[in-house]
């Protein structure tokens, strides 16, 4: 709890006051301290004794995460970092436990980059240099900006400072000029005067600038989401399957330009979301950010450096090998994180709704909606990632499976899945047909690919679009829809047709088999960050982190996330009752495309034509004591919906 009696403010400013004059002597003698006085020797002791040590390391640009922790850390006065419930909310306790934070040391990217490598041999070092920066930025880029040339995963195994992954100055430093205009991996670093920007003005600056060597200063752009376009969105060159470059371009990820792309984009809209609004979510409370000097007051807002996103998965492999991959995090704080990614998923990532859109003696009909909630597609990122819907209906009776679609085996693979890949369904009318939103790489041969450099256009990019997507919009060309037929209309699209949803509709038709009691419908949205299929090329090579990597992998539960479940009863029974309303249709089948329909009553209240696929082609109007109506449409299979005051009774008809 924070101490606020008079007695102790009045010590506090006392203490403060006392500690300037005698730290302005100090430097007036002698200049700045050069040693790291700001940790005492029971908080080095206590780091010692934890065993989580982060990185003191420094080299001409950059310095590791450990200069930070000393007063943006775990305060043991605890006066700093802790908000107005007195909980500790200290930035780099939160920081260490993330994607962000273990970027360098994560073994599915090291096995990546060598089985990137071993295929293509020739470019080995350029690949390794690519994705190190933005993997091992402080490593990389400092290399880069001392005219060292490129950087090796070699280097990078002997460089604390780049094993520090993405972590404090890599992002405090980079200019305002540049946020939004470079991509793959470039980055500007503003170093003349060695500025490191942060949220807040009026800075206490005279103890970073004499410890650190940083001169901490205000900028808006800290908050500004084109602050993560450097690394999120990636464009990498195309090879052909002999490993020479064919100058195309393909584009691996595009998280930044899906947020340009939606209405999340705060350049648009005053009320939009930022990247850091949802990654680095703000609390009103009042937090002094800095320890060992208690005459600091708190500031509001404050942004937690909690960093999740959706990869669970490897975050609890992460957690079950911290001594082998020498991380700094604890089992403790990787929980926390990874209960922070759930939460994400299951709470700001998606909608799910089910309904019975209408019911027959052989058929079910269901319709699955999923909302995208995130500024960006969903998923995102790199592009192993993929959501997949289960559709369950079940005899509430007897608990017999009547239809399933989109479940998964004991290998963690989705049911009736195809060979090389899912196509994208509007309709699914089998249990072997299952709706999966990914992005699917082609390579110049069109086949499936998963080594990203063989990658040349999308087989397949169905992820949900987020609100307010174009296609008509200038980032376009970085956020492709691919794969899904212009016939699916509900695809990113509103009932009137309108662009923008953020939505999907998958129309289900599931075969009763003459069963007509009441069924039980489950509908449930799946994530998995790293699918069996996508490591099966990757696992034909062998070098050690791969083969490291797949033992990892092999003794982990890859059990899909669930992230939604929707579930009801529809009571509804299915009888083709048409003929008790003393209606009848014909001719049917109807070689004229004139379908005539008479002996309309007071007990039917409308009528809609449906296609095969479940949409409504036509939907005349009926008058009150009108008797009889006639309908024109092409050839093809129909429903005619009789809407009735106590449910919609439907009769097929064929158009030849």
């Amino acid at each position: 709890m924070r101490r606020s009696s008079a007695s102790f403010v009045r010590t506090v400013v006392i203490a403060g006051s006392i500690g300037l004059v005698l730290l302005s002597i100090a430097w007036a003698d002698g200049g700045p301290p050069v040693a790291h006085a700001y940790h005492t020797s029971a908080e080095l002791a206590a780091f010692r004794a934890g065993g989580n040590i982060l990185t003191y390391a420094e080299n001409t640009y950059f310095k590791g995460s450990g200069n930070c922790e000393g007063c943006h850390g775990h305060d043991f006065q605890n006066h700093s970092m802790l908000d107005d419930q007195g909980k500790d909310v200290n930035v780099v306790d939160d920081w260490r436990s993330t994607m962000m934070a273990n970027s360098a040391r994560d073994p599915l990217w090291r096995a990546k980059v060598s089985h990137e490598g071993l295929v293509n041999p020739a470019h080995q070092a350029a690949l390794e240099d690519k994705c190190t920066s933005c993997h091992a930025p402080s490593g990389r880029h400092d290399k880069h900006l001392t005219g060292g040339g490129l950087y090796s995963i070699a280097e990078l195994e002997q460089d604390p400072i780049g094993l520090d992954g993405v972590s404090c100055v890599p992002c405090h430093i980079q200019s305002p000029d540049s946020v939004g205009k470079l991509f793959s991996g470039n980055m500007k670093f503003d170093t003349l005067g060695r500025p490191l920007y942060g949220p807040y003005d009026n800075v206490f600056g005279a103890p970073m600038s004499a410890f650190i060597g940083y001169e901490p200063l205000y900028s808006a752009h800290i908050l500004d989401g084109g602050l993560c376009a450097s690394c999120h969105t990636l464009i990498t060159e195309t090879a052909d399957l002999s490993g020479n470059l064919t100058g195309g371009e393909f584009v691996e990820q595009a998280t930044y330009h899906e947020w340009v792309n939606s209405t999340f984009n705060t350049d648009n809209n005053p009320n939009g979301i930022s990247c850091q609004g949802c990654h680095v979510p703000q609390i009103p409370d009042s937090v002094v950010i800095s320890a060992n000097y208690l005459f600091l007051e708190g500031r509001s807002p404050f942004g937690l450096h909690h960093f999740a996103g959706a990869n669970t998965f490897m975050l609890k492999v992460l957690r079950d090998h911290i001594s082998e991959l020498d991380l700094t995090a604890s089992e403790a704080q990787f929980d926390s994180t990874i209960d922070r990614t759930t939460r994400m998923l299951q709470s700001h990532s998606l909608l799910l709704n089910a309904t019975t859109a209408y019911r027959t003696a052989d058929t079910v009909f269901v319709d699955v909606e999923l909302v995208n909630l995130a500024g960006h597609k969903f998923p995102s990122g790199y592009p192993a990632r993929r959501l997949f819907v289960e559709l369950l209906a079940v005899d509430p009776g007897t608990g017999d499976t009547l239809f399933r679609s989109g479940g998964f085996d004991a290998d963690n693979e989705v049911l009736g899945h195809d060979p090389s890949y899912e196509p994208h369904y509007d309709v699914i009318t089998a249990p072997d047909q299952a709706q999966i939103y990914e992005m699917v790489m082609g390579d110049v041969n069109g086949d499936k690919t998963t080594v990203l450099e063989r990658a040349a256009a999308p087989l397949k990019d169905n992820r949900l679009l987020p609100a307010g997507f174009s296609t008509g919009h200038f980032a376009y060309d970085t956020t492709l829809i691919a794969g899904v037929p212009t016939t699916d209309m509900d695809f990113g699209r509103d009932g009137q047709g309108d662009e923008g949803s953020g939505s999907d509709i998958v129309h289900y038709h599931v075969p009763l088999g003459g069963f007509v009691g009441a069924v039980q419908i489950t509908a449930r949205a799946w994530y998995q960050s790293v699918p069996p299929k996508w490591l099966e090329e990757m696992f034909m090579y062998s070098s050690a982190p791969i083969d490291s990597f797949q033992t990892m992998y092999t003794d982990a539960d890859g059990k899909p996330l669930l992230v939604k479940e929707v579930q009801y009863t529809d009571l509804t029974v299915g009888i083709d009752g048409y003929m008790e309303l003393g209606v009848r249709i014909f001719p049917n089948p109807s070689t004229t495309g004139r379908i005539h329909i008479e002996g309309l009553g007071a007990n039917v209240l409308g009528v809609r034509v449906l296609d095969g696929q479940g949409r409504t082609v036509q939907e005349p109007l009926v008058r009150r004591g009108q008797r009889w109506l006639d309908i024109q449409v092409a050839p093809g299979t129909y429903l005619v919906v009789f809407l009735t005051k106590d449910r919609p009774i439907v009769h097929k008809v064929v158009v030849l």
